[in-house]
């Protein structure tokens, strides 16, 4: 112990055996032991106490679209970043389209990389993408260090990333699964979506008719369908889900042994079609904010382990882009910077814990991607964390967001859960609002 500089004590620390009075001693950016709350202090280690404050892991979202570079007026990783930890998020990783170019070759993950690696003030990683022309580029981009590979079963939105139909769907599986790579899937059914009715202006009830949940479960089905022919070393990981009526093929293909995982987002866990008032964009995403009864089967599936993890699926525009008209809008929700707060405060009302939370947004989260050295406080691990004053409330304000465009689904309500500080392997990185620059490292899947 006699190298431990830094010292955090708090009378809530969440650990991966509970919830207790602690203090976490760090080590050359690493946690080096977690110590009884009373232990003493290594000479000439600083101490910082919370008081009643909870010490948590730093969140890890896997699915941020930053759009930077090409759409850097979107997004960008400098405000991206800073959002992200405002949040007491430490680790993001990037996903493959909206910035120009696509992350589908090794050459476009170099571009992405350099414009990231001074700007980052959290530890980003990145996916890769799978196009329909694209499988001789999968192996060497996992090569050089990307988590996985994304891809569409229906338009993504922006023409550089086409979706894959169900030949290029297996052979890109069978590819990724031959080097023991993750595919990550944004699963709607194009022909659902075709036969669906094609409505357009400001009614969200007609939105809401244009991407029915048989899309996410045709979509699903197929999938799964794909993943048994291939066998065993195949691996999917389903993006936002929104559709409840999936779950029970889901379940059975996690019974049956497919390596499945599930993600959903706080935008499905907390706001509902009810809500949703006439025009308001902001709330658009895809697949669609669905009706209550909806949200809460997929509270019990994050209860039960049907779904696995929570992200954001940070996907902002430019205001412009969000017009009054649902079908012509830009669709995606910005919610780094409250994903923490939104969640906790519907988790809380439905007699969850902080502990789940955590391993909701963190534990699980580090667990998809392999990031052993994240997602959890303990002995070995980076020393990543966030300050939380769980019983806390503020009124959101779109003026205090650090998202390039603060254009918010969540403008007006009332949160629980103020992130006081958050911590980069023992440095602080933002505190009470003030950040300090940028320290995050660019991460690769093999180190």
């Amino acid at each position: 112990m006699s190298d431990v500089n830094l010292v955090l004590r708090s009378t809530r620390v969440i650990t991966p055996e509970g919830t207790r009075a602690a203090t976490v001693a760090v080590s050359g950016g690493k946690i080096a032991a977690l110590l009884p709350y009373d232990a003493e202090v290594p000479a000439g280690a600083r101490v910082e106490d919370f008081g009643d404050d909870v010490l948590l892991p730093g969140l890890v979202d896997t699915h941020v679209h930053v759009n930077d570079p090409g759409r850097t007026e979107w997004e960008g990783f400098w405000t991206a970043t800073r959002a992200a930890a405002a949040g007491g998020i430490t680790t993001l990783v990037d996903m493959p389209l909206n910035s120009l170019p696509p992350t589908t070759t090794t050459d476009h993950l170099r571009i992405k990389q350099d414009v990231a690696r001074t700007k980052a003030h959290i530890d980003v990683g990145f996916w890769g993408g799978a196009l329909p022309d694209n499988v001789a580029d999968l192996k060497p981009l996992h090569d050089a260090g990307v988590y996985g590979f994304k891809c569409f079963l229906s338009p993504s939105g922006v023409d550089e990333f086409p979706h894959l139909d169900q030949e290029r769907l297996s052979a890109s599986m069978a590819e990724i699964a031959g080097f023991d790579g993750l595919l990550i899937v944004h699963a709607e059914d194009p022909h659902e979506l075709d036969v669906a009715p094609h409505l357009s202006g400001p009614k969200y009830a007609d939105y809401l008719q244009t991407r029915p949940p048989v899309s996410e479960n045709v979509a699903i089905e197929g999938l799964i369908a794909v993943a048994k022919s291939i066998g065993a070393r195949a691996r999917i990981h389903i993006l936002h889900l929104s559709s409840a009526a999936a779950l029970p093929l889901i379940a059975a293909a996690k019974r049956e042994g497919v390596q499945l995982t599930v993600e959903t987002c706080p935008h499905y866990l907390t706001l509902t079609a009810e809500e949703v008032p006439d025009g308001a964009s902001e709330f658009k995403c895809c697949p669609p904010i669905r009706e209550g009864a909806n949200q809460d089967l997929l509270w019990e599936a994050l209860a039960d382990g049907t779904i696995d993890c929570i992200v954001t699926d940070h996907s902002p525009s430019t205001a412009d882009l969000k017009t009054d008209d649902f079908a012509t809008a830009w669709g995606g929700i910005s919610g780094l910077q409250l994903s923490l707060p939104a969640i906790w405060t519907e988790a809380r009302k439905r007699g969850h814990s902080l502990e789940d939370v955590v391993r909701w947004m963190s534990t699980r989260t580090s667990e998809l991607v392999g990031l052993t050295q994240k997602g959890a406080i303990e002995a070995g691990r980076d020393a990543d964390f966030a300050v939380l004053a769980p019983e806390e409330t503020f009124t959101v304000d779109p003026a205090e967001l650090q998202h390039r465009n603060r254009v918010t689904a969540y403008a007006g309500k009332t949160l629980h859960g103020v992130v006081r500080s958050t911590w980069l392997r023992g440095e602080r990185i933002l505190d009470n609002g003030t950040f300090a620059e940028p320290a995050g490292r660019l991460l690769e899947r093999n180190n």
